[in-house]
């Protein structure tokens, strides 16, 4: 895959990240479910869409990917705003666990794609 194309990808993938953060957590008020639990399968289903149009492996390494992915990246997100570094600019810490977690989620991307090209190769 060009480079422009996986950029492409990652920009579309970092807005939704970003846009369907509020969308995820209020389903999980309905559902009266943890908003972690709902946020990590909202970002599964994103990182599956992703995984079987970008990658393209064999269903279940998709699978595990996209899962695994999303819950190491919304874990360090957590774990990230738990150092409260920007809580001058972000006090309640809400904004930087969001861009953390799609900036986390696009290097792991990124990193599966290089071993998968690296494995092929």
């Amino acid at each position: 895959m060009k480079p422009q194309i996986r950029i492409l990808l990652y920009s579309i993938l970092f807005f939704l990240y970003l846009t369907a953060t509020s969308f995820f957590l209020s389903i999980g008020q309905k559902l009266k479910t943890d908003p972690y639990i709902t946020l990590g399968c909202g970002f599964a289903i994103f990182n599956l869409i992703y995984a079987f149009l970008a990658l393209k492996w064999k269903p279940l390494l998709n699978i595990i990917f996209a899962i695994g992915i999303a819950a190491l990246s919304l874990y360090l997100a957590l774990q990230f705003t738990n150092l409260h570094l920007l809580i001058d600019y972000d006090p309640y810490q809400v904004k930087t666990a969001i861009f953390a977690n799609a900036i986390l989620s696009i290097i792991f991307w990124e990193i599966v794609y290089q071993v998968k090209i690296r494995k092929s190769k």
